[in-house]
């Protein structure tokens, strides 16, 4: 479930403003040194059954003008002359607002009332395709087993003991490129193989799963997609891009990848088979250019589009960095608790900011909010990957549920077709491809109801759950 979500009222006594990493009102543009930063525009967030007048209320005190989302869809660029001076997503309850800081005062100070129609005000923030780190060879996670130094009971005893422990041995020291699936409970088995499903499809239980995801639709809120790659030729596909001056095609790849885990064919052009949900419908919402970068204001774009389209999940692998004690967004808290009310469920990338296992970084925003499902990495051996985040803050923070997301092959945009890469984005699409097929299996569960049969069905782990959640994401069969 949740990770005990902030109720409206105690939201609602939220009266200051929480500068978070960013300090102040400071605007900063994110550098190579400096992966993140905020855009000088503010979130602000409006209370439930009050949207228009949270409306008048910030454009009395700012004197910018509000316009509605569905009507500036094409101006929320980033560095876009022509976007809006305020823009209103109503079905999510927040603005966006581009004001100096002696002007948002106003608004905050507009918060301190109790019955006053804004709830909350934050800096709006860049978040980014959470791409892994270079992958160079990490240490062990954990000791090597010591192997019997002496025989049990009987020969025979001693011989079968001997043969699990060198088998364990193997589990842990073998090329983490190269597989061998030691799940919990179940013993270490040959190699697997990618002849005809991806190891992350295997390990899921993917291939032997009933269902398909028909009539559940999925949204992938990302770079966007190859719409011309033939494993996708007849597909049920909806799209809109939510960047300035770039359409949806994917001028990146990241996107792509992730919509071929989550909802890619059932017999792809070349084999191994990498997508799960193959008949879900596809909405594919551009919300990050064709450099992986984009903006606070262009997420929630795509989850109010998302919502808008009657989307069961949402897929998002992007974020930005949190810092140790860092509160989650409050704003984006109330778009996942509206979101999973109105019956749409987000699922979000851990982050990849971590070294294991000498630096272990906290979950990335917006998958730190405590109504937004945060999913972690494994690698074939079903360990943590040394880069995924690990639930470190208290009040929200934790990682829900883990997912295949080392050496990950998926679609990739034309004329290459395919690609192998890493990250907690290459695990979020397992997770949301698999949520689909249990809104099919499940025609009722929507929302709430739906992240709790996606953790229910969760294979534990001997992993603590501070790196894994529930476990690992399972196929319904």
């Amino acid at each position: 479930m949740p990770k005990n979500p902030t109720s409206e009222s105690e939201t609602s006594k939220i009266r200051r403003f929480e500068t978070g990493a960013t300090g102040g009102f400071a605007t900063t543009r994110p550098t190579a040194a400096m992966p993140g930063g905020t855009t000088g525009r503010f979130l602000v967030l409006l209370r439930e059954g009050a949207t228009d007048e949270g409306a008048t209320t910030i454009e009395k005190r700012t004197g910018k003008k509000l316009t509605a989302a569905t009507k500036a869809l094409s101006t929320l660029g980033i560095e876009s002359e022509q976007r809006p001076e305020g823009i209103l997503f109503e079905t999510l309850g927040v603005a966006v607002v581009e004001s100096p800081p002696e002007e948002i005062q106003g608004v905050m100070a507009e918060a301190a009332g109790e019955s006053s129609p804004i709830l909350h005000v934050e800096p709006e923030r860049y978040v980014y395709a959470l791409a892994a780190p270079t992958l160079v060879p990490a240490p062990l996670e954990e000791e090597e087993p010591v192997l019997p130094a002496q025989p049990a009971a009987t020969p025979f005893e001693y011989l079968l003991g001997y043969r699990d422990a060198v088998n364990h041995v193997v589990a842990r020291v073998i090329d983490r490129s190269g597989a061998v699936e030691e799940l919990e409970g179940i013993p270490v088995t040959a190699a697997l193989t990618e002849t005809q499903f991806t190891w992350g499809l295997q390990v899921t239980r993917v291939p032997s799963s009933h269902f398909s995801g028909k009539g559940v639709r999925v949204a992938i809120l990302d770079t966007g997609m190859d719409l011309g790659h033939p494993d996708f030729a007849g597909r049920n596909i909806v799209s809109q891009s939510f960047i300035a001056g770039q359409p949806v095609q994917d001028g990146h790849g990241h996107g792509t990848h992730c919509i071929g885990t989550s909802c890619g064919p059932r017999q792809p052009g070349i084999l191994p088979r990498y997508g799960i949900a193959f008949n879900a419908e596809i909405h594919v919402g551009k919300v990050l250019n064709n450099q992986g970068s984009g903006t606070d204001a262009q997420i929630l774009a795509g989850i109010e589009w998302a919502i808008r389209n009657k989307c069961a999940v949402v897929s998002m692998s992007l974020g930005a960095p949190a810092q140790l004690g860092q509160p989650f967004s409050p704003v984006f808290e109330h778009v996942g608790r509206r979101s999973l009310a109105a019956g749409t469920l987000i699922i979000a990338a851990a982050g990849n900011d971590s070294q294991r296992p000498q630096d272990i970084e906290p979950v990335s925003h917006p998958a730190n909010c405590p109504s937004i499902m945060a999913v972690a990495a494994l690698n074939r051996n079903i360990h943590v990957s040394f880069f995924s985040n690990g639930g470190l803050n208290p009040n929200g923070g934790q990682v829900d549920i883990a997912a295949p997301g080392r050496n990950v092959r998926s679609s990739w945009p034309r004329p290459m077709m395919y690609n192998t890469i890493s990250g907690t984005s290459m695990a979020t699409p397992h997770v949301a491809g698999i949520a689909a097929l249990l809104a099919e299996a499940h025609p009722q569960a929507r929302g709430l109801a739906l992240w709790t049969l996606v953790t229910q069905h969760a294979r534990h782990l001997a992993s603590p759950s501070r790196d894994v959640g529930a476990g690992l994401v399972q196929a319904p069969q």
